[in-house]
C-alpha cells in the first residue's frame, strides 16, 4: 500500500470505523503485536476475528481512530513488512442491517461431502436471499463436516431447498438457530432398537424361543398398517411364552451397540448432557444398558416373569409411540428443562412423535417417512456422527469405542 493509500485510509471520512486485515503465515505474538500498536495510537478497538487455516493468518481488526495520527497506519504496515504480511485497510459502517439480522447455523457433514455438494448448498442458501457469514470446519472423519454460520433471507425457503440438496447429493444438513436454542440442548432422549444398538430385542429373543419367522410376520403386519404398534408387540410377545429367564441372558449377550454408541454417550456426559433411552423394547434389556453406559434414564415395556419364565404377558403401560413423546416431557421436566433444550434421535414411525416434541429430532438411518418428517438426517451408520449436529469439533469427541 502506497503513502498516498495511508493518507487516505486515515483521513477519508474519520467518522467510519477502519477494518485492519492481516494475512500471512502464523506465529506467536502476531495478535498481541498488533493489538499493542493499536494501543498505543490511542485508537478504540470494536470488533475482532481471527481464522488459522493450515499454518495461514486471516486477522480482521475493526478500531475507531477518533483522530488517531497516519502513523499509526505506517507503523503497522511497517510492522506487516517485517513479519512477511499482507495488510490491507478499509472504511466499513459501524453498524448495518446485516449485523442485526437473525443467524443460523447450517451444519453440513457427508462421507465423502464433494466440493459439488457444498457449491449446491451455498447455491441454496444464495437462491433463498441468505449469505454465508463464517465457515468451520468440524471434523475430517468419520465424516467430513463443516459449520456454516448464516445470514437468512427466507428461512423456511432456505430449510426447503437445502433438504432437496441433501435428497440429490446424499448428504446430511441441519439447520438450527445460531444461538441460545442451540447451545441450550442439555438432554438426549434415544430410541433402542436399531439406534443405540444394532439388533431388535424381539427377534434375539424369537431366536430363543425358535420363531422368529412368526415374530417378523407380525412386523411386517404392524408396518403395513395392519396392526397398531400395542397389538403388535402382545401378539409377537406371546409368542415368546414358556422362554426361560436363561435365554434372556443369551439374547443380551448378543446384542451389538451402534458403531460410536459408546463414544457418543460418552462425549455427551463430558459436555454436560443427561443421557435417556425410550424403547418400545424391554426393560430386562434397556436396564443392563443403563448400567453398562452409566445412562441417566432408561424406559421400556416390562415382560412378565413367572416361575423363571416368560409368561407371554406384558405388564404395566405399553411404551408407543404417544409413550415416547410423554416420556420425554416427563424426563425434561425431572432434568428441570423444557422440552426446547431436547435433542431426539430414532429410526422408526414409532418415534415420530417423540422427534416432533423436542427441539431437535434427528432421524437416525431412518426410514424415508421418518426422514421427511424429522427436523434433520443422520445417513451415516455411526452414532457418534450426531454430535456434529450439535456444533462439536472432531477435536472435542471423546473416543472411547
Amino acid at each position: 500500500m502506497s503513502e498516498e493509500t495511508v493518507t487516505a485510509a486515515g483521513r477519508d471520512d474519520d467518522s467510519l470505523p477502519l477494518l485492519i486485515r492481516v494475512s500471512g503465515r502464523d506465529r506467536p505474538r502476531l495478535t498481541r503485536d498488533l493489538l499493542g500498536l493499536v494501543a498505543g495510537a490511542g485508537a478504540q478497538l470494536e470488533d475482532m476475528e481471527q481464522l488459522v487455516v493450515r499454518e495461514r493468518l486471516t486477522l480482521d481488526v475493526l478500531v475507531r481512530l477518533d483522530g488517531a495520527s497516519d502513523a499509526l497506519l505506517r507503523d503497522i504496515l511497517f510492522w506487516g513488512f517485517r513479519h512477511d504480511l499482507s495488510i490491507d485497510f478499509e472504511r466499513v459502517e459501524a453498524h448495518s442491517q446485516r449485523a442485526s439480522r437473525r443467524r443460523h447455523a447450517v451444519t453440513v457433514l457427508g462421507r465423502p461431502l464433494t466440493p459439488t455438494a457444498l457449491a449446491a448448498v451455498s447455491d441454496a442458501i444464495a437462491d433463498t436471499g441468505g449469505n454465508i457469514d463464517r465457515i468451520v470446519r468440524l471434523a475430517t472423519r468419520p465424516v467430513t463436516a463443516y459449520d456454516l454460520v448464516v445470514i437468512a433471507g427466507d428461512a423456511d425457503a432456505m430449510r426447503t431447498a437445502l433438504v432437496a440438496v441433501a435428497q440429490q447429493h446424499g448428504i446430511d444438513i441441519a439447520v438450527q438457530v445460531n444461538g441460545l436454542e442451540r447451545r441450550a440442548k442439555r438432554l438426549v432422549v434415544m430410541d433402542v432398537d436399531s439406534t443405540l444398538i444394532a439388533d431388535e430385542v424381539i427377534e434375539l429373543l424369537a431366536d430363543e424361543a425358535g420363531c422368529r419367522a412368526e415374530v417378523e410376520a407380525v412386523t411386517a403386519a404392524a408396518m403395513a398398517g395392519e396392526l397398531d404398534f400395542e397389538t403388535s408387540l402382545r401378539e409377537r410377545v406371546r409368542r415368546l411364552a414358556g422362554l426361560e429367564v436363561a435365554a434372556i441372558d443369551r439374547a443380551a449377550s448378543r446384542i451389538r451397540l451402534t458403531p460410536g454408541a459408546r463414544t457418543f454417550v460418552s462425549t455427551l456426559q463430558r459436555m454436560g448432557f443427561s443421557v435417556a433411552v425410550v424403547s418400545g423394547g424391554f426393560t430386562v434389556f434397556t436396564d443392563r444398558l443403563k448400567a453398562e453406559l452409566g445412562l441417566d434414564h432408561a424406559h421400556a415395556n416390562t415382560l412378565e416373569i413367572v416361575d423363571g419364565r416368560l409368561t407371554g404377558e406384558v405388564v404395566g403401560p405399553i411404551v408407543d409411540r404417544a409413550r415416547k413423546a410423554e416420556l420425554l416431557a416427563e424426563i425434561a421436566a425431572a432434568e428441570g428443562i423444557s422440552p426446547s433444550q431436547t435433542v431426539a434421535v430414532g429410526d422408526g414411525a414409532n418415534d415420530l412423535d417423540m422427534l416432533a416434541a423436542s427441539g431437535l429430532g434427528i432421524a437416525f438411518n431412518a426410514k424415508p417417512a421418518v426422514r421427511a418428517r424429522a427436523h434433520t438426517t443422520v445417513s451415516v451408520p455411526q452414532l457418534d456422527v450426531i454430535l456434529f449436529m450439535l456444533g462439536v469439533r472432531g477435536a472435542e469427541v471423546d473416543h472411547v469405542d
